[in-house]
């Protein structure tokens, strides 16, 4: 299964130039690898197409580590990329 990505086109006021948007979905996920840390995950799959992706990485794979499945799933959604979450005090 795959998104439909759905390209609307708009004139530029400024330039003139015809400018391409795209209405794809971004999602964002929480995932935990085998060192239970936890990291965010963006990327433009639904959450079936990452489930069968992580399915297929554990096929070749002994050990999760959050890095490595996202270098993976790259070659499957370009707009993949981990997310680190720091914490703010003020």
């Amino acid at each position: 299964m795959t998104l439909t990505d759905e390209r609307l086109s708009e004139v530029s006021e400024r330039t003139g130039e015809r400018k391409i948007m795209s209405n794809k979905k971004i999602y964002y996920y929480r995932i935990f690898d085998d060192t239970e840390k936890l990291n965010y995950l963006k990327s433009s799959l639904s959450h079936e197409e990452v489930e069968h992706w992580l399915r297929e990485y554990e096929k070749n794979h002994q050990q999760y580590l959050n890095p490595e499945f996202i270098s993976y799933l790259r070659k499957h959604d370009s707009e993949a990329e981990i997310i680190e979450i720091s914490d703010i005090s003020y």
